[in-house]
């Protein structure tokens, strides 16, 4: 009687039990040849270890790839130095928002899982552009991710620049673009006029963001409550959810001291 080809290369072994010297018995797989699975406990941590190395890998072509459409690395040229290891914290109050910003950054997985947003309120010239910025320098060059700093009216700039008959990018890409990175640092909320169109355009963009869980991280010279005023309930609700906080800023301005 003539075999096919399949069942003459099919000379699996049907399982058998197996006992590991860690975990104990476990039923062992076999494959081909003298090839039988291993212990499913010992290798748990090599295939996490694969999956993490594949993220990393995977967040890092992401970030290479969003460098070169944006031209730089998304924090303007003149915060490149500020990071959080240099931050000058000398009150109690500049601690707690350094010991913020630092935790903000080192459990930014945590924060991409709930789309934790905070607002860093308080006086021009007490550090709240330097925190900011050296969050988004830390998850960029630790953690591969992809941050965009810019100011607000600059972002409502880029979307009602699509509204010109020679703009090559429509308005839902510019939202879209907005809304892509893992965290969007907003700088000078409330410097803008405010009008109905402005806010319907931010409302945009942070909703957008908000569906998707990407944080968004706020920075004005306003007290809060004008900060909530301009920004209105909606946008404000979603920046006030899953956790989000408002961050004091309420100390002497370092550029007034240095002047």
């Amino acid at each position: 009687m003539i075999k096919n080809i399949g069942s003459l290369l099919d000379t699996r072994q049907p399982p058998r039990t197996i006992s590991c010297d860690t975990h104990g018995p476990y039923t062992s797989t076999h494959y081909f040849g003298a090839i039988w699975s291993k212990c499913p406990e010992c290798e748990r941590p090599k295939a996490a270890q694969v999956q993490a190395q594949a993220a990393a890998q995977e967040r890092a072509d992401a970030l290479a790839a969003w460098q070169q459409r944006i031209g730089d690395s998304g924090i303007p040229e003149r915060f490149q130095d500020r990071t959080l290891k240099n931050y000058v914290a000398e009150t109690p109050e500049q601690k707690k928002a350094l010991a913020f910003a630092t935790a903000y950054a080192d459990g930014f997985d945590e924060v991409l899982r709930t789309g934790r947003s905070a607002l860093f309120i308080g006086h021009i010239g007490t550090g709240k552009t330097h925190l900011a910025a050296g969050i988004g320098l830390r998850l960029m060059h630790r953690d591969c991710r992809t941050v965009l700093f810019m100011t607000v009216k600059r972002a409502i700039r880029r979307v009602k620049d699509t509204w010109s008959r020679s703009s090559r990018e429509t308005e839902s890409e510019a939202v879209a673009a907005l809304a892509s990175p893992d965290l969007l640092i907003l700088d000078e909320v409330g410097v803008q006029f405010g009008s109905e169109t402005e806010r319907q355009i931010l409302f945009d963009v942070i909703n957008e963001r908000y569906e998707k869980r990407k944080p968004t991280l706020m920075l004005s010279n306003l007290p809060l409550d004008e900060v909530q005023e301009y920004l209105g309930e909606r946008i404000f609700d979603r920046l006030r959810e899953g956790g989000g906080q408002s961050i004091p800023f309420d100390w002497e301005s370092w550029r007034g001291r240095v002047a």
